[in-house]
């Protein structure tokens, strides 16, 4: 049983102004794991003083610090490398063969790679008489998710960290024991007092008065687009910078050609993986009409070696995340049943076998038109809409008729055509035929999929200002 009920703040661990406590639930077996402490206002605003405190000198360390801190904490984070996924695992349910493949990994590529970039990151132009130089922007609150925990924060502390500023972190309370380690490793890296600090809490407590905070200066915020809205609003009264990385119900445009079960199966695969917990997950699969049964024998087949199970196996899924997901999941399931889609595989309730836990069949739906709920909501578990269309042009049309747009996909054998289709996709991010794992590549959304953009040195911009000095090289006199 894990008990974490202080909070990280100016370098030490310190008492809540008030204690609070929430248990936190193994999803697998639904029994309380561990507890938290829930912070509020004044933890808030104690954590935000000590990161205002320590902006000043840790905005002017040079370059080669900055890199020296960056790279302790690495080596601290590889030290704690088993804990950190044995505490995914716990937390959320990812299986420990994707807790050790993907979601720690992620985060020590984040770290080198904002190492990478700081090498060689331009903060100053000379633009004739006038210098442009990129600034910290001050003090900075990250609002986390549970998903992939790991990832989203790493990925907003270590361009944050590089870029001199100092931060706040609310980790999802819903799993919290992998932020926890986090700033366990922050503190032993010997990050500077002030400069990362945690408050534990849930959105009322603590992202309600972080995001608002007069003294934050910008909000880094990933989850739902509802709950971005709300932090969107808490910040425009301070005009504040707000990034966000909201939702998605991202496409995948199956080609008309001899590969077509090849990407289905791809399909599949891809939005099966974290359960089917991830935004950019493709849950909208676009295939010829003419070729959807064909689809439905891929997908069937497909799915049907996806297993389902205790995460501490050797099962490629575990449960969803928590009881609230596992019944939104289902009911949104019911709906695809009853508005009259083809239930190719999975269905409502547990899969055979697992009477506890919080564990969700892999679904996959066909004939699903682009008007039914299942093609329309986020469902954030492990259910496939398969849609038909008649040609490209459609196909692209469909894929864009969404309110989201942060990822898409194409698969195909002509590769041509495959990067023509993607170019009229409105995403942030497409991937072609299974392109992916490139750190520099920048993630984030059009449309309700938010704004601004995360990873690789993209991800530094979001943290600079940006200031003119004119007259910085005065003009040489005519001779």
């Amino acid at each position: 049983m894990r008990e974490y009920l202080k909070f990280y703040i100016d370098g030490k661990w310190v008492e809540p102004v008030e204690l609070k406590t929430l248990d936190v639930i193994n999803p697998a077996n639904e029994e309380v794991c561990g507890k938290i402490a829930l912070g509020g206002a004044a933890d808030v605003d104690a954590a935000v003083k000590a990161a205002r405190k320590a902006f000043p000198a840790w905005s002017q360390t040079t370059r080669e610090e900055r890199l020296d801190v960056l790279g302790r904490i690495l080596a601290e984070y590889q030290k704690r490398f088993g804990d950190l996924a044995t505490a995914v695992t716990e937390e959320m349910g990812a299986p420990a063969s994707l807790a050790q493949r993907a979601q720690v990994p992620i985060g020590m590529g984040h770290l080198a790679t904002a190492v990478e970039v700081l090498k060689t990151f331009k903060f100053e132009e000379d633009r004739g008489p006038t210098m442009l130089v990129k600034e910290p922007i001050g003090v900075c609150g990250f609002i986390t998710p549970w998903n992939w925990p790991l990832n989203q924060i790493v990925c907003k502390v270590a361009p944050a960290i590089a870029t001199g500023c100092t931060m706040v972190l609310k980790p999802s309370e819903v799993a919290p024991f992998s932020g926890q380690i986090f700033a366990e490793i922050m503190h032993a890296a010997g990050v500077p007092a002030g400069v990362f600090n945690l408050v534990h809490g849930d959105g009322l407590g603590v992202g309600v008065p972080l995001s608002s905070h007069p003294e934050v200066d910008m909000v880094s915020f990933t989850g739902s687009t509802r709950a971005g809205i709300e932090v969107a609003k808490n910040a425009a009264p301070t005009v504040k910078r707000v990034a966000q990385e909201l939702g998605g119900k991202s496409p995948n445009i199956i080609l008309d050609d001899d590969v077509l079960a090849k990407g289905v199966a791809r399909g599949v695969a891809t939005m099966m993986t974290n359960s089917g917990q991830s935004c950019n997950a493709p849950t909208r699969m676009l295939v010829p009409k003419g070729r959807m049964d064909e689809a439905i024998t891929a997908a069937r087949e497909a799915v049907s070696t996806v297993t389902v199970g205790d995460p501490n196996g050797n099962s490629q899924l575990g449960p969803v995340v928590s009881e609230v997901q596992f019944n939104k999941i289902q009911k949104l399931i019911q709906a695809g049943i009853d508005e009259g889609a083809t239930l190719v595989a999975g269905g409502v309730g547990r899969p055979d076998g697992l009477d506890k836990g919080y564990y969700v069949k892999p679904t996959v739906f066909a004939n699903v038109t682009n008007e039914m709920t299942i093609a329309k909501e986020e469902i954030f578990g492990p259910v496939l809409s398969i849609l038909g269309y008649d040609n490209l042009e459609q196909a692209i049309d469909v894929g864009n008729d969404t309110e989201y747009g942060l990822a898409a996909y194409v698969n195909g054998a002509d590769l041509d055509k495959a990067r023509q289709v993607a170019s009229k996709l409105r995403a942030g991010q497409v991937s072609i035929n299974g392109g992916g794992g490139d750190m520099m590549a920048p993630f984030g959304g059009y449309k309700m999929s938010g704004n601004g953009r995360e990873w690789g040195d993209y991800a530094f911009h979001e943290f600079l200002e940006t200031k003119a000095m004119l007259g910085y090289a005065p003009k040489v006199a005519a001779e």
